[in-house]
């Protein structure tokens, strides 16, 4: 029998699930088809992390709208730079012949 791969997406609800406590962890699991132990160990595993969301040295703050125009434009700046220099190098070998 072969290992299943289940998504994060996936664990996280079966964990909230078992969170929740609105049915036993056998039925979760036999909605889910996964072990039961399964549950328990994702539901352990959510719950120890849960700190981790309100950790303020973990989070990040998000970007606002005007950084990532700024980081945009630099992106389009750094292409077209780009661009330009493979030209550039393609017409350098054709005149020289050298790589």
């Amino acid at each position: 029998m072969t290992r299943r791969k289940h998504s994060a997406g996936f664990k996280a609800q079966v964990a909230l699930a078992a969170i929740r406590g609105d049915v036993t962890i056998a039925e979760i699991a036999a909605k889910y088809t996964v072990h039961p132990g399964q549950v328990q160990a994702w539901k352990a595993e959510a719950l120890g992390k849960l700190e981790l969301l309100f950790d303020q040295k973990s989070s990040r703050p998000l970007k606002t709208e005007e950084e990532v125009a700024i980081m945009e434009r630099k992106v389009g700046q750094l292409t077209i730079e780009n661009d330009f220099l493979k030209k550039s190098w393609t017409g350098y070998v054709k005149r020289t012949g050298k790589k």
